[in-house]
C-alpha cells in the first residue's frame, strides 16, 4: 500500500478573528492538510514543539482587547522513526536521511551490541538472557534506547529511530518516557519484491558486502564463487518473517497513525529518498511559518 508523499500546508492570517465572547486563553491554530495521514493532533502540534505558542487575549487597561504571545521556543531538531519490512531498502535510507540532516541514528539492534561490549547495566541485564537463548526483554532494551535518545547529541542535532518500537507495547513504553517522534516513514514494498530481493542476495564474506544477484551482481567470478547466502534468506522463511513483521507493524501504527508517512519503497533509492525528503523538508516548513505567524501576532498586539 503505497500513497504520494506530497504534503501542503495552509497558511493562515497572522491576525486571527476575534470572537464576539468574553476573552479567553485560545491556540493560535495553522491548519494543516496533506495527501498524507497527518493530522493536527501529531506531534508537531504537540506541547514539545515552537508549534503550540499560544496567543493569549487578555483586556487592555484602555478598553480593546489585544493579542499576547506567549514565548516562542527555539525551533527544535527533527525526531524521526522509520519502519520497514526485511529487505524494504531501510538501511540505504537511514543513510541518505542522516547525511543530509545530520541526524543521529539509532539501531535497538546496534545499541544493543554496543551496551554488551561496553559492559553496561543494561548490557550485562541483556547478555543474561541471550547467554541462556532467551528474547531480552521489553523493558531492557526501551531503557537502552530512551537513554541514547537522552543523550545530548540526540537532544541537539536529533535523531532516526531505525526499526524501533516493533510492537504496540515497546512503543507505549517509550510514550511513557515522553518519546514521540515528529514523523513516522513506513516504507511499503510489494511482498513479491521483498521476497525476491531478499532470496537474491548474497554475503562477501570477505569484505562484508552484500550483493544481489540480480540487481547488484559480483563484479568478478572470483567474488561470485565465495558469496555465501544467510541461512534465513530463503522464501519459506522470509515469508514467515514477513508476517510477523506486517502483524507489528499494525499495532505500532496505531500509536502513530496522525504522524506515518507512507512511502513507496518498491522505486530507485533516489525515489524513495525523494518522498521521505519531501516530507521531512515540508515539516520543517511547516514549523518556519508557524514562528512567522507567532511574530506577526506579536507585531499586531
Amino acid at each position: 500500500m503505497a500513497s504520494c508523499c506530497s504534503l501542503s500546508f495552509t497558511v493562515v492570517s497572522s491576525k486571527p478573528k476575534r470572537p464576539s465572547s468574553s476573552p479567553t486563553s485560545s491556540s493560535f491554530q495553522l491548519p494543516f492538510t496533506s495527501h498524507l495521514p497527518i493530522s493536527k493532533s501529531s506531534s508537531i502540534y504537540s506541547n514539545h514543539t515552537l508549534l503550540q505558542t499560544q496567543c493569549k487575549k487578555i483586556p487592555s487597561p484602555n478598553g480593546p482587547t489585544f493579542l499576547v504571545v506567549g514565548s516562542v521556543k527555539k525551533q527544535e531538531p527533527l525526531r524521526v522513526m522509520i519502519s520497514g519490512a526485511p529487505a524494504s531498502g531501510k538501511g540505504t535510507q537511514c543513510e541518505l536521511i542522516t547525511k543530509k540532516y545530520d541526524l543521529v541514528h539509532i539501531a535497538a539492534g546496534d545499541l544493543l551490541r554496543a551496551e554488551i561490549a561496553a559492559d553496561t547495566e543494561n548490557g550485562r541485564r541483556a547478555k543474561e538472557y541471550m547467554d541462556k537463548g532467551q528474547l531480552v526483554p521489553d523493558e531492557i532494551v526501551v531503557m537502552m534506547v530512551k537513554e541514547r535518545l537522552m543523550r545530548p547529541d540526540s537532544q541537539e542535532k536529533g535523531w532516526l529511530l531505525d526499526g524501533y518500537p516493533r510492537s504496540l507495547s515497546q512503543a507505549v513504553a517509550l510514550k511513557e518516557f515522553g518519546v514521540q517522534p515528529d514523523l513516522f516513514i513506513l516504507l511499503e514494498v510489494p511482498e513479491e519484491t521483498l521476497v525476491d530481493r531478499v532470496v537474491g542476495r548474497r554475503l562477501d564474506p570477505v569484505t562484508g558486502k552484500i550483493y544481489h544477484l540480480k540487481y547488484s551482481p559480483p563484479e568478478t567470478e572470483e567474488i561470485a564463487a565465495r558469496l555465501t547466502q544467510r541461512f534465513d534468506d530463503t522464501e519459506e522463511k522470509v515469508k514467515l518473517r514477513l508476517h510477523t513483521h506486517h502483524q507489528n507493524v499494525e499495532s505500532v501504527l496505531s500509536m502513530y497513525k496522525d504522524i506515518t508517512v507512507q512511502v513507496d519503497g518498491s522505486v530507485s533509492k533516489e525515489e524513495v529518498f525523494a518522498q521521505i525528503d519531501g516530507a521531512l523538508t515540508q515539516l520543517l516548513e511547516a514549523r518556519k511559518i508557524w514562528n512567522r505567524n507567532v511574530i506577526e501576532c506579536r507585531k499586531n498586539q
